[in-house]
C-alpha cells in the first residue's frame, strides 16, 4: 500500500493538489493497527492452545477451570481488540477516502497560472463589426429572469431556436460517440452515497451538491458518475477491454458563483447538460486512450469550426481525482475569453480500487484494476454561447440555418452497440 510503503510520494501529492488530509495520523493507526493484529493473531493461536488443554483435561480427570478462566479471559482481550481495531479501520478509510490522486509525473506543479498550453486550433473569427455577447443576441430564447422565476438564480431556461439547438446538439454528439464505437448508456440521474463515493466527488465535494436528504441521493454532478458506476464491483475479462461508454444527463451543482468569476449569461450556472464519454481500460493502455478521448473531443470542435486550445492542467487545478487532465477550451468572440468545454481526464485506478472495478487477465493471474477515464463531448452552455457568439450576424440575429449545417455525422460505421 502506498499510504505505507511511500508516505512522502503521498505528502508531496496531496500538497500539490492543495488538499488537506491526515496523512501523519492515518500513519500512527496504522501502526496501531498492526500492532493489535499482531496481538490478536497471538491471543487467538493461545485460546486455541487452551481449548485443546481444556479438552485433555477434562478427558483425563483433571480440574480444568483454571484453563477455562484463562480462556474466557483470552476470549474477552481479542473481543476487545477486534471492537477497537473495527475503529480504527473506519477512522482509516474515512482519511484515505480524503486523500486525492497522485498526478502523473509530467504534470506541471502550481495552479491555475501553471497550466501548460499544448496547442490551438482555427482562428477567432473576424467580424466588420462589434461582436454582442450571446445574453443580447438570444433575447427572447434565453430567459434566466423566468428560470430564477421557477428555480431560481443561475439556472438556464431555453425556448424556440434555442432550445432546439440544445437538443441537437445533444443528438449530433452522441451520434458521433456512437460512430467512434462507444455504446451510448441512458442513466438514472440520481445517484446513492456509494456511487459518488466511488468517483471520488465524496466526501470532498459535499457541499457543492444537491442531495435528497430522506433517501440520500445525490443529483448527479456530472454524467462521469452513474456511467463509471454501471461497472461498480464487476469483474471483467481481459478481453472485454476497453469499455467505451458514453451518455447525456443533466448535471447539477451548487457551487455555481462561487469561484469571484464572471458569471453572466451562460458561463456558470446551477444545471447544465452535458454529453459523457467514460472508458474503462486495461492499464498499458490508458495513456493511449487518454490522447485519443481528447483527440475525439476536440473533432466535435474541429466539425464545429470553433477555435480552441489544449491545457494540460497544472497539479494544483487537477480535481480531486484526476491523475492528469486536458482541458478543451473555446474562444468566445461577445466576451473575448477563453471558456472550458471539456475536461478529459485520465483517473488510473484510483476510482477502480474505490469502486472495486477489476479484470481477470486472460492468461491467467491475480485479477488487476481497470484504469478509468473520462471527458465531456461536450458541455453544453459555454459551448451554445460560442456557436451563437460566433455565427452572429450584424443586425443582432444570428445564422441559425448556418449553425445547423455544421451537425453532421461522418458516415463510416462504428462498433458500438
Amino acid at each position: 500500500m502506498i499510504l505505507r510503503n511511500d508516505p512522502e510520494r503521498v505528502r508531496k501529492a496531496v500538497a500539490a493538489k492543495k488538499c488537506v488530509c491526515l496523512l501523519d495520523e492515518w500513519l500512527s493507526m496504522d501502526e496501531r493497527l498492526r500492532v493489535a493484529s499482531s496481538e490478536a493473531d497471538g491471543l487467538r493461536a493461545l485460546r486455541n492452545s487452551l481449548s485443546l488443554r481444556v479438552s485433555a483435561l477434562k478427558k483425563a480427570g483433571q480440574p480444568a477451570e483454571e484453563a477455562m478462566e484463562e480462556s474466557r479471559a483470552t476470549g474477552e482481550r481479542i473481543a476487545l481488540i477486534e471492537r477497537d481495531t473495527k475503529a480504527l479501520e473506519t477512522s482509516m478509510l474515512d482519511i484515505q477516502l480524503s486523500i486525492p490522486n497522485i498526478p502523473d509525473p509530467d504534470v506541471p506543479l502550481g495552479g491555475e497560472d501553471a497550466n501548460h498550453e499544448i496547442r490551438r486550433w482555427g482562428a477567432p473569427p473576424v467580424f466588420d463589426f462589434a461582436p454582442r455577447p450571446h445574453w443580447e443576441l438570444m433575447k427572447g430564447v434565453y430567459e434566466p429572469e423566468a428560470a430564477g422565476e421557477i428555480a431560481g438564480s443561475n439556472f438556464i431556461l431555453f425556448r424556440g431556436w434555442a432550445a432546439r439547438l440544445q437538443r441537437k446538439l445533444i443528438n449530433w454528439m452522441l451520434d458521433n460517440h456512437h460512430v467512434a464505437g462507444m455504446e451510448e448508456v441512458w442513466p438514472p440521474f440520481l445517484a446513492s452515497r456509494e456511487s459518488v463515493t466511488a468517483t471520488g466527488q465524496l466526501p470532498k465535494l459535499e457541499e457543492d451538491m444537491y442531495r435528497l436528504e430522506r433517501d440520500d441521493l445525490f443529483l448527479i454532478p456530472t454524467g462521469e458518475v452513474p456511467i463509471t458506476n454501471l461497472y461498480r464491483g464487476a469483474m471483467l475479462s481481459e478481453s472485454a477491454l476497453p469499455v467505451k461508454l458514453c451518455g447525456y444527463t443533466p448535471c447539477f451543482r451548487r457551487e455555481a458563483g462561487s469561484y469571484g468569476k464572471d458569471t453572466r449569461g451562460l458561463n456558470r450556472v446551477h444545471q447544465f447538460e452535458k454529453v459523457e464519454m467514460v472508458w474503462l481500460t486495461h492499464p498499458e493502455g490508458s495513456r493511449n486512450a487518454h490522447e485519443s478521448m481528447l483527440a475525439h473531443a476536440a473533432g466535435l470542435l474541429e466539425h464545429l469550426g470553433v477555435h480552441y486550445r489544449v491545457l494540460l492542467l497544472a497539479s494544483g487545478d487537477l480535481s480531486f481525482s484526476a491523475a492528469r487532465c486536458y482541458d478543451l477550451e473555446i474562444w468566445s468572440p461577445g466576451q473575448e475569453k477563453w471558456l472550458e468545454v471539456s475536461s478529459v481526464s485520465n483517473f488510473h485506478d484510483f476510482q477502480a480500487r474505490r469502486g472495486n472495478i477489476r479484470f481477470r487477465p486472460d492468461g491467467g493471474g491475480k485479477p488487476m484494476f481497470v484504469h478509468t477515464l473520462n471527458g465531456s463531448g461536450l458541455a453544453l452552455p459555454r459551448l451554445i454561447s460560442t456557436l451563437v457568439e460566433t455565427f452572429q450576424r450584424a443586425d443582432g440575429t444570428v445564422d441559425f440555418e448556418g449553425l445547423l449545417s455544421r451537425l453532421v455525422i461522418p458516415e463510416k460505421s462504428g462498433s458500438a452497440q
